[in-house]
């Protein structure tokens, strides 16, 4: 199988790092939707990171999408809990980490791709309330239910959650204050420490 897509990309680094803990083998290809558009329209028409290319050829796109695959070939390993309660727990803490990147990229979006004149401010400071309540949110899941953090204990809750951190901290570091939320500072920092993370840097 062959991952197609930058690892400053938070979706495709949440998928390279996904499938390293599952044990699945992978060629990481680093194509940019940008600066080699017409390249990756060849493997994907839709140009979408992250794309993977099954071992039939078929292409995948979306990393959730992506993930739900990858689960299935690793099965009976998962990085979802079976439990409902836990399971419902670790969906909503991806779901804010998602939230987070989406809201994150919508911001330097507006900033580096719309000329000055043509941004909206309004747009941006609604954007950026929601960027900032899917912080607060998993800063206080987080203290109160803390995360795993090993290679063999993080789930897909503690992926996501150590990705989305990183990422924004990489891009907006001035607005999202990292010690505003230690919990997320700290959990990111031994995150980024696992071998899994290491093997697929963001720059």
């Amino acid at each position: 199988m062959q991952l197609i897509g930058m690892l400053d990309s938070p979706f495709v680094r949440r998928v390279s790092i996904s499938l390293q803990l599952l044990g699945i083998p992978f060629e990481h290809q680093s194509v940019s939707v940008f600066s080699t558009f017409e390249q990756f329209r060849q493997i994907n028409p839709v140009v979408k990171a992250p794309s993977l290319v099954c071992d039939d050829g078929q292409v995948l796109m979306d990393s959730s999408l992506i993930l739900d695959y990858a689960e299935a070939l690793a099965a009976p390993r998962s990085l979802m809990p079976a439990a409902i309660g836990e399971r419902q727990h670790a969906l909503r803490v991806v779901g804010l980490a998602l939230a987070a990147c989406e809201k994150t990229i919508q911001i330097v979006y507006e900033r580096n791709l719309r000329p000055p004149e043509k941004q909206h401010e309004p747009w941006v400071a609604r954007v950026q309330g929601q960027l900032f309540a899917a912080y607060q949110a998993l800063e206080i899941e987080l203290r109160n239910k803390p995360l795993a953090v090993s290679s063999k204990a993080i789930n897909q809750a503690g992926v996501s959650t150590a990705v989305a951190w990183s990422f924004t901290q990489m891009m907006l570091p001035e607005i999202v204050i990292a010690a505003d939320y230690p919990a997320l500072q700290a959990y990111s920092a031994q995150a980024e420490r696992l071998a899994e993370f290491i093997a697929a840097p963001p720059v």
